[in-house]
């Protein structure tokens, strides 16, 4: 069973993320202007990743104090939902960084869990854990170190906390659960920001935009996108 859960952003984030948004917008119009749209791809990247950072939890890009963000008090919600429930449950992420914000989180609950990123040595040993560990109910991946290899059937539910515009790596990662020896139901939530530019790319897969094997599989999606497209995300 898959949802989209839509979060509201604080009034906090939401004037953060507009702002950050005007000022990406006029930074990528101003070098399309100066370079071509070819050439901007990769500024154009740069900025769209800065305001799914935001969109997550400002306290992504900013160091001071006190931010605060909605989807973040969804994840909570949802977790501790979860866990009280007796499940186990896989979180994914793009960013290291969200996953560390949400160990934060289950450390200050003293909630136990397991992550898995690029930078773990002992994979093995992680995944045996949160397996076979009854007071291991949480595991924090990265998508990119989460993509192969892994069968972690013990859990029944799956958070992908920021999810963007290729499905398939996503399918890729809910199917480390999904599989043979697996007996449970599995639930699937993907967290998505109202009003922010995962949204848009969302509503865009839901009108068959971005679903095309060209686009999915292209090394450089901003460039079939083209730059109408990338103006109506920011906009």
């Amino acid at each position: 069973t898959e949802q989209i859960v839509y979060c509201e952003m604080t009034d906090q984030q939401a004037d953060i993320y507009e702002k950050e948004k005007s000022a990406i917008r006029n930074s990528i119009l101003e070098n399309i202007s100066e370079q071509g749209f070819e050439r901007s791809t990769i500024s154009i990247m740069r900025g769209l990743t800065r305001l799914r950072q935001v969109a997550n939890h400002p306290a992504m890009v900013y160091t001071r104090e006190n931010l605060d963000s909605g989807k973040f008090e969804e994840i909570v919600r949802g977790l501790e939902n979860v866990v009280s429930e007796g499940h186990k449950i896989l979180v994914f992420s793009s960013f290291v960084k969200h996953l560390n914000l949400v160990a934060g989180y289950l450390d200050e609950t003293n909630t136990g869990y397991e992550m898995l990123t690029g930078s773990t040595v002992n994979r093995k040993e992680v995944i045996r854990k949160f397996q076979h560990d009854e007071k291991i109910p949480v595991f924090l991946i990265s998508i990119k170190a989460g993509g192969v290899g892994l069968n972690l059937t013990a859990a029944d539910y799956i958070f992908i906390l920021d999810p963007w515009w290729n499905p398939a790596v996503e399918n890729q990662a809910v199917s480390r659960a999904h599989r043979i020896g697996q007996d449970k139901h599995i639930f699937v939530y993907r967290f998505i920001s109202v009003g922010s530019v995962e949204e848009k790319i969302i509503r865009m897969q839901e009108r068959k935009e971005l679903l095309g094997r060209d686009f999915v599989e292209s090394a450089n999606p901003l460039r079939l996108l083209g730059e109408q497209k990338i103006m109506e995300i920011l906009d």
